[in-house]
């Protein structure tokens, strides 16, 4: 199936799916940041359905989809994993925390300074805002986001890390212009993985 708004309507509701039986089987406080992050990201997808449907443009839809997609998931994700994460792995994650809460007030900054514009290329969404620094943030990201998994200390969330740096990289290689749009479908589709960890956590 192509990707388009039918696309994105069915990923993001299976996986907003996952996410709601993730927060269901959840039994420690601490652990539903987490559990719950498939649930954000199918939404995610659904929001980006609606940026199908309206054309792109800079409309409330594509505002939504860019301020889950940059500010909350750099501080949500590190956040998630801080607080599921065993004692010995905080130190290092409270760190990558801090990493991320700078970059998300400098990309809400962003936001809120410059509208983000969405704009359909065949069948993908190029994203586009006026973005100052903008290696340097795509890093703090990657570090917040992707280096918290890879540090979890915990095998399903490091292979969760792995998985979507992989497919940070493929879709960096493949979609340039469209990395942001492409790697969050991918990284939603990768956080099912969550559900196991779910159960694992639980039957622990």
């Amino acid at each position: 199936m192509c990707w388009s708004a039918t696309a994105d309507l069915v990923a993001g509701t299976a996986v907003a799916g996952v996410g709601v039986a993730c927060v269901a089987r959840v039994r420690v406080g601490r652990e539903l940041p987490l559990a719950a992050l498939p649930l954000l990201l199918g939404v995610h997808q659904l929001v980006e359905a609606a940026v199908w449907e309206s054309d792109g443009g800079s409309g409330p839809a594509t505002t939504v989809w860019a301020v889950i997609a940059l500010p909350l998931l750099a501080v949500w994700v590190p956040a998630g994993v801080l607080c599921a994460a065993p004692p010995h792995a905080r130190r290092r994650l409270v760190a990558l925390l801090v990493v991320g809460a700078g970059t998300a007030a400098m990309l809400a900054y962003g936001l809120a300074t410059g509208p983000m514009t969405a704009e359909i290329r065949g069948r993908t969404i190029g994203y586009a805002f006026d973005l100052p620094h903008a290696p340097l943030l795509v890093a703090g990201y990657l570090l917040a986001t992707v280096g918290s998994l890879l540090l979890a200390g915990d095998r399903r969330l490091v292979a969760l890390g792995v998985l979507v740096a992989v497919g940070a990289l493929v879709c960096w290689l493949l979609w340039r212009m469209e990395f942001v749009s492409t790697w969050c479908a991918l990284a939603a589709v990768c956080s099912v993985v969550l559900y196991g960890w779910v159960r694992a956590r639980r039957r622990a």
